[in-house]
């Protein structure tokens, strides 16, 4: 027996010894820079940053210092074997000129709150996600920035230079009526969003009425309703839904979901909306193309059934691409659309990638389903 016990002790103690050295080839050191975050280097590495925090035991995910080793864990790039990888933030700050209200800080960005300022507007301005600016500042309610508050925006950078996250962009934002249609390339990848039909699990953000599915973001805007026409008053929060087919009667499947059992339901009724559905995405250089689909379920009255909205500004979509601006289109209620954008990624690098809907009226219901959100290279 005890024979037994040592040849297997030979024969577990190489494999474990492989497994060990595979590990460790899996693994990067990235040497952190003036202006970097882990979300930034998250992106740039295309790992997540609880990975990060796992794998470099990190108290305070906000609190990096420039000229620390960071392992990046699961990226082949092993240590020793070539130069230490450094480089310029993935998302720089594109710009004309300095915004008047920001202030450039070890580390970031002191950023005094305007007038129109939201933290989703903010997150866009200087390419920074929501959530790392509520951790720098210690914020618990995304919808309160308060006037005059100095906010500090971890890991931004002023100046007019153009981004470094490689997509094909000017020095100041891209303002186009429509983007550009589909040149209808061949999709040479699968899916590149994850969870791209929200098939896969979903969990509540901030309120039990906010089911976000996994690996997506929102941001809603509830500020004063200033546009003309429109309803006036505030902007309400909808609601946000996971739904299944089970949840559908059996005549609205096929109008709400697109792929798979499921759909992503967004809802109010008697109020106007503004919300933004986007997700983070490292990609490769190449040509992309991203296809949303969408029903605008946009109800004038429920007498007698769906009477949907006529007049063509009741709902409205607008492309998100990094901070790129784009003009909002109108849609058609009550059946099924979708857009089709297409980009071009010259380094390899962060993008910011979704879509903005909007409501200025305040009818019986103002409703979207989304649903099957693609991500995809093309040649």
């Amino acid at each position: 027996m005890k024979g037994l016990k040592f040849v297997l002790t030979i024969l577990v103690l190489p494999l474990a010894l492989m497994l060990a050295a595979g590990v460790a080839r899996a693994d990067t050191v990235y040497v952190i820079q003036p202006g970097d975050s882990l979300f930034r280097i998250a992106l740039r590495y295309g790992v997540t940053v609880d990975a990060l925090v796992e794998a470099n035991n990190i108290v305070n995910p906000s609190l990096i210092v420039a000229g620390q080793e960071l392992i990046i864990p699961g990226v082949d790039n092993p240590v020793g074997t070539g130069p230490v990888p450094t480089a310029t933030p993935v998302n720089a700050l594109i710009m004309d000129a300095p915004p008047a209200n920001a202030t450039a800080v070890d580390g970031g960005v002191i950023h005094v709150v305007g007038p129109k300022d939201t933290l989703f507007s903010i997150s866009m301005l200087y390419n920074v996600s929501i959530n790392d600016i509520m951790a720098a500042n210690n914020m618990t309610n995304p919808r309160v920035v308060r006037l005059g508050k100095e906010l500090f925006i971890p890991g931004a950078t002023l100046g007019t230079t153009g981004s470094s996250s490689g997509t094909t962009t000017t020095t100041s934002p891209v303002v186009a009526a429509t983007p550009a249609p589909s040149s209808g390339g061949q999709a040479v990848s699968g899916n590149l969003f994850k969870n791209g039909s929200f098939e896969e699990g979903w969990h509540y953000y901030l309120y039990n009425e906010l089911q976000i599915p996994d690996g997506w973001q929102v941001a809603i805007d509830e500020g004063p309703n200033t546009l003309s026409p429109g309803a006036g008053g505030n902007f309400a929060r909808p609601e946000i839904r996971n739904v299944s087919s089970a949840n559908l009667a059996e005549s609205e499947q096929d109008l709400f979901i697109f792929d798979g059992d499921k759909t992503l339901k967004a809802f109010k009724g008697y109020a106007p909306t503004i919300f933004h559905f986007f997700q983070d995405v490292y990609l490769q250089p190449g040509r992309y193309r991203m296809t949303l689909n969408f029903f605008p379920d946009l109800v004038a009255s429920y007498d007698g059934g769906r009477v949907f909205v006529t007049d063509p500004l009741s709902g409205e979509v607008r492309i998100i691409h990094n901070d790129n601006v784009y003009d909002w289109t109108t849609v058609t209620p009550g059946q099924k659309n979708n857009r089709v954008y297409e980009f071009t990624v010259n380094q390899a690098g962060g993008v910011r990638l979704g879509a903005s809907f909007r409501n200025r009226f305040a009818p019986a219901n103002n409703g979207w389903f989304l649903d099957d959100w693609r991500l995809e290279k093309i040649q």
